[in-house]
């Protein structure tokens, strides 16, 4: 039945001049995002930041890829702000996933590895409880894990210790106020 519909599918894209993604061919997650349904089945290829925590689950490994500009241009390292971020599920075959040598997922001072991920778009996945999620087959590693460093904020830091030497002197001086002093 499921087979029926992917064909009436492409049956429907080819009659109403729709094309379908070319097999391996490289999409944008945002791209994905916006018709998940159009890629369902096909073979792509998707660029983005591995970040979270890696979910082993069995002979698999589940991971959040992010495709949005943070991955080559993260915050602390002086990119932009751009928006929220847009990432995807990823299930990764444990083999695969232990060649590629990853360190930590990327997070707020971590950026994570940018990879290529190339496999099987998996839409509304009956299979995993209508979960949808790139099924990979292939992976390279685009740009290698990276520490991020903030630095101190001395604003904050400033108006902080301000407050404080304030509250102290003012705690200071109702003291002697109290003892009849000056």
């Amino acid at each position: 039945m499921r087979r029926l519909l992917v064909l009436t599918a492409f049956v429907a894209a080819a009659v109403l001049g729709v094309a379908a993604p070319a097999a391996g061919s490289e999409v944008e997650i945002a791209d994905l995002l916006a018709d998940q349904g159009a890629y369902d089945q096909s073979e792509i290829t998707v660029r983005g930041e591995l970040i979270g925590d890696f979910g082993r689950r069995g002979d698999w490994v589940w991971v959040q890829v992010n495709g949005d500009s943070y991955a080559d241009e993260p915050v602390l390292a002086g990119g932009p702000l751009t928006g929220g971020n847009l990432g995807i599920a990823a299930r990764i075959p444990e083999g695969l996933f232990a060649e590629g040598g990853f360190g930590d997922a990327g997070g707020y001072r971590h950026r994570g590895a940018v990879v290529l991920l190339t496999g099987t778009w998996r839409f509304h996945d009956p299979d995993r409880t209508g979960e949808s999620y790139l099924e990979v087959t292939a992976m390279q590693v685009v740009a290698p894990e990276q520490r991020l460093d903030e630095g101190p904020l001395w604003v904050p830091l400033g108006i902080g210790l301000g407050l404080l030497a304030g509250a102290w002197l003012f705690r200071r001086r109702s003291g002697k106020a109290r003892r009849g002093g000056t």
